[in-house]
């Protein structure tokens, strides 16, 4: 079992990804994946810069962890993001059979894991998720309205 400060320590490294998007113009969320206490993944969302609907910065990690532990069934692997998966990203992490999520914010208008939907918990599938949500919330939700503010103080949404 993780302590609460290996959890901060983690997602201190998530909100480092999450700059590095921001300073790229991507929405600012990133991710880590932890495989016996070390980070085999880490990523942002590069939707603008790779010009892919599906560049969040879960899919980049997933696709690095499994290369990392040369396995796409990622059982034993911890994830941690920015803000709660969407319905995409939480899909593929159910997919990946990842063991658990811990996320900062959660994500009234687009979340898998809880908030509107929750595919890692749906029994109909052959995995859930274990999840673990408002590790660091403050900072996690600070970064993403900080983005969205200058955003529309910018009148420039139409490209987020």
């Amino acid at each position: 079992m993780l302590l609460e400060r290996d959890h901060n320590f983690y997602m201190q490294e998530v909100l480092k990804e999450s700059a590095k998007a921001l300073a790229e113009g991507e929405v600012p969320v990133g991710a880590v994946a932890v495989y016996a206490g070390r980070i085999i993944a880490r990523a942002h969302n590069q939707k603008e810069r790779l010009k892919d609907p599906t560049a969040h910065a879960e899919m980049i990690a997933i696709t690095q962890a499994s290369s990392a532990l040369d396995n796409w069934r990622l059982k034993d692997v911890d994830f941690y993001v920015t803000i709660e998966p969407c319905l995409m990203c939480a899909g593929a992490l159910v997919q990946a059979r990842v063991r658990r999520i811990i996320f900062g914010a959660t994500d009234p208008k687009a979340g898998g894991c809880g908030s509107i939907f929750n595919i890692v918990n749906d029994v109909r599938l052959n995995h859930q998720i274990e999840i673990i949500s408002g590790v660091m919330e403050p900072e996690c939700r600070a970064i993403l309205q900080d983005f969205f503010q200058a955003k529309r103080n910018t009148g420039n949404l139409l490209n987020s």
